[in-house]
């Protein structure tokens, strides 16, 4: 019997995106199997938001393409919309809205049936352990409790693979801890592939079963957290893998639109 080959949930096909002269993102190969989470960590500026728009289709590749879930994004990114959910480093719930009525207007937008939205909704409040809260308005939220909120809004559809930015971004340690407690369990609940961006180092430690680190638009190095790490030293943290790949400490990149762009989230979201 012939072996069938696997089909990857992303596989990213000399990826490129050129402004001007700038390239910002330039050839990038690299897959993630299906239902793994994938953790992309770089500096600001290292092309890390430009690859997440063109993987979820709000950015045209000036070259190469992606393959999500079986389908090309170039040539068939509305089928590839279909197929992913993506939750945004920027606040996308609406505060003067009950949770509940967030997550309807979704399910509204995803086309889900009108006799399934009230099942799919009381299913995402109960399992990002919300249920309590799905009355009250998101202003009266914690951060924790909207960023749950968000990531189940990307979830109503049902999305085979969820694109994470930053996603505990301006959070508390306990916040934080429930977040990624939320996001583990996609994995075991569903078998969702997640691909997330994170400048947390734990993060990407607790969570990702593959880790990618990009530099200047090309990936400086790619392996599992725990091989990275040997590489780098027998002591070594993913902080030392990151400082030995990039040449750079974290806390070091970005310029004040970063700044003020991760400082006004942080507020927003408590």
């Amino acid at each position: 019997m012939e072996n069938t080959p696997v089909v990857k949930a992303i596989e990213v096909l000399s990826l490129t995106r050129r402004y001007g002269t700038l390239i910002a993102v330039d050839h990038l190969n690299f897959s993630c199997a299906h239902g793994t989470t994938f953790g992309l960590l770089g500096p600001n500026g290292a092309g890390k938001s430009t690859l997440i728009k063109m993987l979820t289709t709000l950015l045209q590749p000036s070259e190469g393409t992606a393959i999500i879930d079986g389908f090309d994004l170039v040539q068939h990114p509305e089928a590839v919309r279909r197929r992913i959910g993506y939750v945004s480093q920027m606040l996308s719930a609406d505060g003067d809205l009950t949770g509940y009525e967030n997550l309807l207007i979704s399910a509204k937008l995803y086309g889900i049936p009108r006799a399934e939205r009230a099942r799919r909704i009381a299913n995402a409040f109960e399992f990002m352990e919300l249920s309590h809260v799905s009355g009250k308005r998101v202003r009266q939220y914690s951060g924790g409790m909207i960023r749950r909120l968000e990531i189940a809004q990307s979830m109503l559809h049902r999305p085979s693979v969820l694109f994470l930015d930053e996603p505990s971004v301006g959070l508390d340690p306990s916040a934080k801890r429930s977040v990624w407690e939320r996001i583990a369990e996609l994995r075991r609940e569903f078998g969702t592939t997640i691909l997330m961006t994170t400048h947390d180092m734990e993060e990407a430690d607790r969570l990702c079963d593959m880790v990618a680190v990009m530099h200047q638009g090309v990936l400086a190095a790619m392996d599992t957290p725990e091989s990275l790490k040997a590489q780098v030293g027998p002591a070594a943290s993913l902080d030392d893998v990151f400082i030995h790949f990039t040449g750079a400490m974290i806390s070091e990149g970005g310029d004040l639109r970063d700044v003020a762009r991760t400082r006004i989230t942080s507020q927003r979201m408590g």
